[in-house]
């Protein structure tokens, strides 16, 4: 069951101050894969595990969360594993963009919560300038992997990241979704999706060499897409 909280409120509107790498990891020199919306963090958990050459960290919006998962990382003594709270598109800009260059290899947005009306879609966890701030830090090669059980919550990302024109997908993986998750190790919400039989809907993105579209045009573009309607020209007279 998913506990929403609404990002736009006042309470998570508040900048924080996230710690560096030296503070997070024991050897904060790895390469970092970032989990944004991990939930109880368990996946991160194993993959920290599974991938000792990796630092891991994972942010999420709902504090109880990032205590509980935090709690079973102190515990495991995973010193190549981290989470915070924040809202992600409220703290990890300025976070990211203080990173040494290639530092951040990886981004995972997985099974986000589901913001379906329209109303709602400054809701949603992937905005335009979050999406700006990853592909400003990603080195070309890099990636980023989205994938939801929910089509009316993944095809506004996927749309949203086409059109910036910074990501490309492999040339390999399948259309419109990649088979399957490029992860070793599924989510809480994937491994109940799979157990019903039910689709998860995937892509893989590499950041490519093409320069930041302006942010301004970005957001009209992605409003124009994302809600046709509101780009209705009225009459004149």
């Amino acid at each position: 069951m998913r506990q929403h909280v609404n990002p736009l409120s006042r309470f998570f509107q508040l900048p924080l101050e996230l710690p560096a790498p030296e503070q997070l990891f024991d050897d904060p020199g790895r390469p970092i894969h970032l989990d944004i919306g991990c939930a109880r963090g368990i996946c991160l958990q194993e993959l920290a595990a599974l991938r000792p050459d990796r630092n891991h960290l994972g942010v999420e919006i709902r504090r109880p969360l990032v205590r509980s998962a935090q709690r079973d990382r102190d515990r495991l003594e995973r010193l190549n594993l981290h989470y915070l709270f924040c809202n992600a598109n409220v703290s990890l800009e300025g976070w990211m963009a203080a990173l040494p260059q290639d530092r951040l290899q990886l981004v995972s947005i997985q099974f986000p919560d589901p913001w379906f009306k329209r109303r709602h879609r400054k809701r949603r966890v992937l905005q335009p300038s979050l999406l700006l701030a990853i592909a400003a830090t990603l080195q070309p090669g890099r990636e980023l992997f989205v994938q939801s059980d929910v089509l009316a919550v993944i095809e506004p990302m996927v749309a949203l990241v086409e059109l910036s024109g910074c990501f490309d997908r492999p040339a390999e993986d399948a259309r419109p979704w990649r088979a399957d998750n490029p992860l070793p190790v599924p989510t809480e919400r994937e491994r109940y999706v799979q157990e019903l039989g039910l689709p998860a809907y995937r892509v893989l993105y590499r950041r490519n060499r093409q320069p930041l579209p302006d942010p301004e045009e970005l957001e009209i573009a992605w409003q124009r897409v994302d809600n046709p309607a509101n780009d209705a020209v009225p009459p004149d007279g």
